[in-house]
């Protein structure tokens, strides 16, 4: 659960009180500085989320203070309260680091109003501000789970791309890891040390997905109570991720085209633009070149977005990961949910294997995270799985030391012979390592191979077990 503390830094005692006695009333936990040089030794001793801070105090000025702050503390958010002369003096704060400027005289709704914003761009941003701190690129690709030939093709490309600083589209289907490419992206960057900031475009309603990219000024529409920056200036020098963008709407569509080609926003009610260098990564689920035919998106847009395509490829085509995925869910669930499952069964692995996941991995991670919360311990077994992964499956009877009876349906359109004996072999090994609870020797013997070959077999095809310990 995030921690909720918050550093009130003001000159006037008066103010100072009144701001601690309604953040306390309202379940923070607070700490009061009377100037700069003593809001910083608080900031040398403590993490916040959030400060709060007067524009005007003794000895170190708001912009001064707060990137001495930011150098202390870059992932804490500040809100700076003052008398402020023009929207130039707002920026230059926001340049500075500052999330929002509140003017003073301020009610005490739209402080707690602003507060909660504050607090869900610190929650939004601080797993990836975790996750700064290696600079190996295996590690900083640690997210993104397998070693399929497929994924390690889409790796390397992002590996390529990452500092090249151009415009990235990521393609794929809903459930594909899309986030996190556009994330390994950003971490393998020259921007690695400033902001990853994410928009849905097809979650915030379109009268204000503008003022979120682009910010807006107090009192230019209702329920605008403050100057706020928008996505654009919080990604300033960083990465500002688009996710949906074919659910953008038309009338933004040209505004970002323009941010795009003059590298300048606006902010909604304001009257000057303010330079931002922020690179972008677009993400959707749809087809944008079918969109555009129907006129349902920007060409020229389309085009300045997709200067490196990425497609990233659904689960069921790259299947091989599936083992690897299921182990890294099991022990994440496991150790979240308070679990203590050992693995899956051989035969339910299979026909995890074998479904089609049309939900891709956030499907096979929902799944994962149910079995874990219901079964608790143990095994997962094949009983165990939704009937839509076991439906008419053959149960495969356990394995004889004569020939056995496994048939494979032959279509008219053809087969993979090398594919279908390759599946068969691997299956055998399998139910073998099953029969005999991991021993490789006794397996060896119902496989009528010797001990050394079937060894070397598990090596080549990378064969695991899950839920069982191998043995010689």
């Amino acid at each position: 659960m995030l921690t909720k503390n918050i550093l009130v830094v003001d000159d006037d005692a008066k103010c100072r009180e009144f701001i601690q006695a309604f953040l306390t009333y309202k379940g923070y936990t607070v700490t009061l500085a009377k100037d700069a040089m003593e809001a910083l030794a608080a900031i040398d001793h403590s993490d916040f989320n959030l400060v709060i801070t007067d524009l005007t105090m003794p000895g170190i000025n708001g912009p001064d203070f707060l990137k001495r702050l930011k150098a202390r503390q870059p992932e804490a958010v500040v809100i700076v309260c003052g008398a402020f002369s023009s929207d130039e003096s707002t920026a230059h704060l926001v340049r500075a680091g500052a999330y929002c400027c509140l003017d003073k005289p301020f009610d005490l709704r739209e402080l707690d109003t602003l507060i909660q914003s504050a607090l869900e761009y610190y929650a939004a941003l601080q797993p990836k501000i975790s996750e700064k701190s290696t600079a190996d690129n295996r590690n900083l690709l640690g997210n993104i789970v397998g070693e399929s030939a497929t994924l390690r093709s889409l790796l390397e490309l992002v590996e390529k791309v990452a500092d090249s600083d151009s415009t990235v589209l990521i393609l794929g289907e809903s459930g594909t890891g899309k986030e996190l490419i556009a994330q390994a992206i950003h971490r393998l960057s020259g921007r690695k040390n400033n902001n990853f900031v994410p928009v849905n475009c097809g979650a915030i309603p379109e009268d204000l997905l503008e003022s979120e990219l682009f910010g807006h000024v107090k009192g230019s529409f209702t329920g605008a109570i403050a100057n706020r920056i928008g996505r654009f200036a919080m990604a300033d020098k960083g990465t500002l991720f688009l996710d949906e963008i074919g659910d953008m709407p038309t009338s933004l569509q040209v505004k970002l085209l323009r941010v795009l080609q003059s590298r300048e926003i606006e902010p909604v009610g304001g009257s000057g633009a303010r330079k931002v260098d922020t690179r972008i990564i677009a993400a959707t689920h749809q087809n944008l070149e079918d969109l555009v035919s129907a006129k349902l998106f920007r060409e020229d847009l389309y085009y300045r977005l997709s200067v490196i395509p990425i497609v990233v490829p659904p689960l069921r085509e790259r299947k091989e990961d599936i083992p690897l995925l299921v182990d890294s869910f099991l022990k994440r669930m496991n150790q979240e949910k308070h679990r203590r499952i050992s693995g899956v069964a051989p035969d339910a692995l299979r026909a995890l294997c074998d479904h089609q996941w049309p939900g891709n991995i956030r499907e096979l991670e929902n799944l994962i995270e149910r079995l874990v919360i219901i079964k608790g311990a143990g095994t997962i077994t094949l009983s165990d799985l939704p009937e839509k992964f076991i439906g008419n499956r053959q149960m495969v009877p356990a394995i004889q030391t004569q020939t056995p009876a496994r048939t494979v349906p032959l279509p008219r359109s053809g087969i993979s012979f090398n594919d279908v004996i390759e599946e068969f072999e691997n299956s055998l090994i399998m139910d073998a390592l099953e029969k005999t609870q991991g021993n490789k020797k006794e397996a060896a013997e119902l496989l009528n191979l010797k001990r050394t070959t079937l060894i070397e077999k598990l090596k080549k095809k990378n064969l695991s077990a899950p839920g069982l310990r191998l043995v010689s």
